[in-house]
Protein backbone atom coordinates (compact mmCIF):
# COMPACT_ATOMS: atom_id res chain seq x y z
CA UNK A 1 0.00 0.00 0.00
CA UNK A 2 1.36 3.39 -0.92
CA UNK A 3 1.77 6.22 1.58
CA UNK A 4 -0.91 8.28 -0.13
CA UNK A 5 -3.50 5.53 0.27
CA UNK A 6 -2.70 5.26 3.98
CA UNK A 7 -3.18 9.01 4.41
CA UNK A 8 -6.57 8.86 2.68
CA UNK A 9 -7.62 5.89 4.82
CA UNK A 10 -6.60 7.69 8.02
CA UNK A 11 -8.57 10.80 7.11
CA UNK A 12 -11.61 8.73 6.06
CA UNK A 13 -11.44 6.84 9.35
CA UNK A 14 -11.23 10.13 11.24
CA UNK A 15 -14.32 11.39 9.42
CA UNK A 16 -16.35 8.24 10.07
CA UNK A 17 -15.31 8.12 13.72
CA UNK A 18 -16.12 11.80 14.17
CA UNK A 19 -19.57 11.29 12.68
CA UNK A 20 -20.15 8.26 14.88
CA UNK A 21 -19.10 10.20 17.96
CA UNK A 22 -21.49 13.01 17.05
CA UNK A 23 -24.44 10.67 16.51
CA UNK A 24 -23.70 8.68 19.68
CA UNK A 25 -23.36 11.77 21.92
CA UNK A 26 -26.93 11.73 23.32
CA UNK A 27 -27.01 7.96 23.81
CA UNK A 28 -23.68 7.23 25.50
CA UNK A 29 -21.23 10.02 26.25
CA UNK A 30 -18.40 7.65 27.25
CA UNK A 31 -18.53 5.70 23.98
CA UNK A 32 -18.80 8.98 22.11
CA UNK A 33 -15.67 10.23 23.85
CA UNK A 34 -13.81 7.05 22.93
CA UNK A 35 -14.80 7.42 19.27
CA UNK A 36 -13.81 11.07 19.33
CA UNK A 37 -10.41 10.21 20.79
CA UNK A 38 -9.89 7.60 18.05
CA UNK A 39 -10.89 10.19 15.43
CA UNK A 40 -8.33 12.65 16.79
CA UNK A 41 -5.63 9.98 16.77
CA UNK A 42 -6.47 8.98 13.18
CA UNK A 43 -6.45 12.62 12.05
CA UNK A 44 -3.13 13.25 13.82
CA UNK A 45 -1.69 10.15 12.16
CA UNK A 46 -2.81 11.43 8.76
CA UNK A 47 -1.29 14.84 9.40
CA UNK A 48 1.99 13.33 10.60
CA UNK A 49 2.14 11.17 7.45
CA UNK A 50 1.72 14.32 5.35
CA UNK A 51 4.61 16.10 7.03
Amino acid sequence: MSGDALIYILFLAAGFLGGGAYSLWKVNKFASGVLLAMAVIAAAGGILRLV
